[in-house]
């Protein structure tokens, strides 16, 4: 969908209905798997521009696919790519992700490297939970745990594209806006949907608060290092786990960094 039919979908109404949606679980045969790290991504030409993800119709007016607990149970590394495309729902405000950042067992740029403390015991639950932190004393991080419970993984979700609830938006992030500023950062993210450390360890596969729901997967991804990481390993910093939607406008900086997988 090009960027202003989007734009003209948020104003047709300054309430968008997100009524008669019917949550379901996602079954396995549904959908199948996917491994970032067995299946080869397509090469692209980064000079060349790529639409961004089209919205899905039926998260609105059909059934609402919430992803089940084995999605998400599988390597943060290959969770990552996946989540790309997926909604993330809170009441009247729908995302879609379109990207996020890998963070594994033995990465010196995780919390897990800390153990299990009161504020990373989350990290190392089973995959499929949210782990929300604090950082920078401001910025809500709304983190997917990753793996088998006792790996201590997530995936960092650092922008998303409006679906749904735009003026509930805008109000978090007190913006008046539709400009790709409004959600590109992980800091953004968890304002937008109006996150706090309470909802750490919230099951993200239940029906109700904060979900994660099946979307098109992006025809085409790039990949970069992480951002802000400057104290972990040399091997970690350079690490391609942050990945992207391509060339969407939903992209937090730095972009240049960015580059086919």
């Amino acid at each position: 969908m090009k960027r202003g039919t989007q734009q003209r979908r948020f104003k047709r109404s300054s309430k968008p209905k997100r009524a008669v949606v019917e949550s379901r679980i996602l079954e396995q045969e549904d959908r199948p798997e996917y491994n970032f790290r067995s299946k080869s991504a397509k090469i692209i030409n980064t000079e060349e521009p790529i639409s961004p993800i089209p919205m899905s119709p039926p998260l609105i007016n059909g059934p609402a696919m919430i992803l089940p607990p084995h999605f998400f149970q599988i390597d943060a590394l290959d969770l990552a790519p996946r989540l790309l495309g997926k909604f993330l729902r809170r009441d009247d405000v729908v995302l879609q992700i379109t990207e996020v950042e890998a963070y594994r067992p033995d990465d010196t740029a995780c919390h897990g490297r800390f153990g299990i403390t009161a504020r990373t015991a989350p990290v190392f639950g089973p995959g499929g939970h949210a782990y929300v932190y604090l950082c920078y004393g401001m910025h809500m991080m709304l983190n997917v745990v990753a793996d088998k419970e006792g790996v201590g993984a997530a995936v960092l979700v650092r922008s998303c594209a409006p679906v749904s609830g735009l003026e509930t938006i805008q109000g978090r992030r007190n913006q008046k806006t539709e400009k790709p500023v409004l959600l590109t950062g992980p800091g953004k993210i968890g304002q937008a949907l109006g996150l706090s450390t309470e909802w750490s360890n919230h099951p993200l596969y239940v029906p109700g608060g904060l979900e994660v729901l099946d979307g098109p997967e992006p025809e085409k991804i790039v990949v970069a290092p992480r951002v802000g990481i400057e104290y972990a390993l040399p091997e970690h910093v350079s690490a391609l786990w942050r990945f992207a939607v391509a060339g969407s406008p939903w992209i937090s900086a730095p972009k240049n960094t960015f580059r086919p997988p």
